[in-house]
């Protein structure tokens, strides 16, 4: 190889850039110095040591500013700009934005849709065990358990209204009191809040996207587990809510009015009645006592049915079982009556597709829910990618200011209460939070409303259901006008309670905070998102549920431990934060405990190992069902089965960059020659990895 010739600001000792150099120098020459060695052929050679440039750009770089996880995203239009289009790539870009809006509003259609079967497939599954849930009347004094069988009830029928109108009906027939149905009601608002946090699940595919969909969507559950927290012990001291709505409705005559409009019925009922129909009354005759409704099915069979009441003899076991005196006789054997008979005739069939079916209620059940999940994933999806494409460039900032802009000064404040009530408004007119809030989700997490926006929205999603709830109490029968009128002012005061607790001061705004650090977790370990919605609506509320059972005593021996640790934990975790000083040396940090305690990462390995055949080679049927996990799941990367394990680094083996000062024209020379790089670096010289170098 011909020596590299003298470079100019340079430095010696080269040594320090080239691993591998098995000759040692002692010492090294000035600036521009060479010593002159004679090889084993007698050959005077010169050796010039290679001196890197003074400027180190590309060996060090600047430490770049850290960014904010939850600043939300710039949508840059990254194709060709208007002014540059043609007429013929203008009408084409014209037509492509038409077919967009239209492939949009299309998934959204099917999107509400499949969350409307969904509840259907929630009852189906689990109507009948909420039904059970509500005819245990001996617990329902307690309110602890009252809100947990609310939170139970609504997640396994998918619908706050089902509940509500299921405790409207029981206290309607002096089943349950006013004030054992209000813990109920508490329960109801938490368990409506789960259906866009299983949405939220669906983004899970990018880390970015999944925090602020995930946060976006907890941010409702801390809202309402906050309030519950707050409420329902000044509740069971004060019965402030039962007070205030009975005067209300004391102070004001109610008449019977009209139904709330049900404007996305109209839409949507048309498609999912060819579905599946159901009779919810049976949950209500369940919930009732009703012997005869445990056996009957939830499936509507018959759409149209003429009911008529005759008079008819019939056969009295003695005269006194007789209607009257005047409509008894007897010939001697039997003794006979008068009795109104209400015949019943079946007329027409509903048209869906379950109404000539066999199977019993679980197991269709069961093949809507994951039709319903497939239809709903794949909806979202597409909704997020035709809104990633449509919200680009000048349409998305004008979006972003729209909706995440405060007003001027004087009346920035005024903002988030317009906030909630467009939430309300919008909550009124799809008559359902849960659709409102769950098309809200993907737009939080591409980045187009703010958590903090997002939040006020979530309030007046929460007072847009108490409304329509009030409309639908006021269209109710004289006989349950004012049980049903009272249950829904209780709901309608306790999400107002709640604002007025965590909205007005923005330091109360706990549940912005609480909802960015779950999403922070989630979006690091994304198995954790299922563990707290396994955990919080499901685990929690059955073993409250199982202790209320046992009575207050066992309820309260262990509920009180546990309720303590949880209390010193936060404080211990507050004063870490803000005064350590004041704790212990010892107390300062978690790291006392054993690392399972206070961290997820051992946790993380050991899904990671449960998980772990996804990484070897499966037959055709595992990889399909792989490639369903890595949808719920989202990892970005594919393993050799189908990419639903973790992301494989591979790291590159490639050779450090040179200093710019090595880029002459003698190594230009050199490699246009054809030397290859493996001969041109010495036997024993090692090749560092970019990773390493870096």
């Amino acid at each position: 190889m011909a020596p590299w010739p003298e470079l100019e600001n340079a430095q010696p000792d080269p040594n320090k850039y080239m691993e591998g150099d098995t000759s040692q120098q002692s010492a090294t020459p000035g600036k521009g110095k060479d010593t002159s060695q004679i090889d084993d052929s007698g050959t005077p050679v010169t050796k010039i040591e290679l001196l890197p440039s003074y400027s180190t750009v590309a060996l060090i770089e600047e430490p770049t500013a850290v960014e904010d996880p939850w600043d939300l995203p710039e949508l840059r239009d990254t194709g060709i700009k208007w002014s540059e289009r043609d007429t013929k790539g203008k009408i084409l870009c014209v037509f492509q934005g038409i077919g967009k809006f239209i492939l949009l509003l299309a998934f959204l259609y099917f999107f509400v849709c499949s969350l409307d079967v969904l509840s259907s497939a929630f009852q189906l599954v689990g109507g009948k065990v909420a039904g059970q849930f509500f005819s245990n009347n001996s617990i329902m004094s307690n309110p602890v358990a009252g809100l947990v069988i609310g939170v139970l009830v609504t997640v396994l029928v998918q619908s706050s209204s089902t509940s509500s109108s299921i405790i409207v009906s029981m206290v309607a027939s002096s089943l349950l009191t006013v004030r054992a149905a209000i813990p109920i009601i508490m329960g109801a608002n938490i368990g409506t809040s789960v259906t866009n946090t299983i949405v939220a699940l669906m983004q899970a595919g990018d880390r970015s996207e999944f925090r602020r969909a995930f946060a976006g969507a907890t941010v409702h559950d801390f809202f309402n587990w906050l309030s519950v927290l707050v409420l329902l012990p000044l509740e069971a001291a004060t019965h402030y809510l039962e007070i205030l709505t009975n005067l209300v409705v004391e102070t004001f005559n109610f008449k019977n009015g009209e139904d709330a409009p049900a404007l996305l019925k109209v839409i949507t009922d048309p498609f999912t009645k060819l579905i599946i129909q159901l009779d919810k009354k049976v949950i209500n005759q369940i919930a009732m006592n009703d012997e005869a409704a445990k056996n009957k099915s939830l499936i509507k069979i018959w759409c149209e049915t003429f009911t008529n009441v005759t008079q008819m003899n019939v056969t009295v076991p003695s005269p006194e079982n007789c209607t009257s005196p005047s409509l008894c006789w007897s010939d001697g054997s039997y003794t006979w009556t008068i009795k109104n008979v209400t015949y019943k005739e079946n007329i027409a069939k509903c048209q869906h597709i379950f109404v000539n079916s066999s199977l019993p209620d679980v197991a269709v059940g069961i093949i809507l829910l994951l039709a319903s999940l497939l239809v709903l994933c794949g909806c979202l999806i597409m909704i997020v990618k035709l809104l990633g494409s449509v919200l680009r460039g000048q349409v998305a900032v004008v979006i972003k200011k729209t909706l995440n802009t405060d007003f001027p000064f004087p009346f920035a404040w005024l903002t988030g209460y317009l906030a909630i009530l467009v939430g309300a408004g919008m909550t009124f007119i799809v008559q359902s939070s849960s659709v409102f809030t769950s098309a809200m989700t993907p737009l939080i997490g591409i980045g187009v409303i703010t958590i903090e926006r997002a939040y006020p929205l979530t309030l007046g999603s929460n007072i847009g259901t108490t409304t329509t709830a009030i409309l639908a109490a006021l269209a109710s029968p004289g006989n349950t006008l004012r049980s049903s009128l009272q249950i829904a002012l209780c709901h309608f005061f306790f999400n107002i309670s709640g604002i007025l607790l965590w909205y007005p001061i923005p330091f109360t705004r706990l549940p912005i905070r609480l909802a960015k650090g779950l999403g922070n977790i989630s979006a690091e370990y994304r198995w954790f998102a299922i563990f707290y919605l396994i955990f919080f609506f499901f685990l929690t509320p059955l073993a409250v549920f199982g202790l209320s059972l046992a009575g207050w005593p066992v309820l309260v021996g262990v509920g009180a431990p546990i309720i303590l640790v949880i209390l010193l934990v936060v404080v211990l975790r507050f004063l870490q934060s803000r005064y350590p000083r004041i704790l212990p040396r010892k107390l300062q940090s978690w790291d006392f405990l054993p690392l399972w305690m206070h961290s997820l990462k051992p946790w993380d390995e050991l899904i990671f190992l449960l998980t772990g055949c996804c990484q070897t080679r499966c037959c055709f049927c595992c990889r399909v069902c792989c490639r369903a996990c890595c949808l719920l799941c989202g990892c970005p990367a594919c393993c050799r089965c189908s990419g639903c394990c973790r992301i494989l680094e591979e790291e590159q083996d490639t050779p450090i960059k040179a200093p710019k000062a090595f880029d002459n024209m003698a190594m230009s020379t050199e490699a246009q020659d054809g030397v290859p790089r493996s001969q041109v670096d010495g036997p024993d010289t090692e090749v560092t990895s970019s990773s390493t170098a870096l």
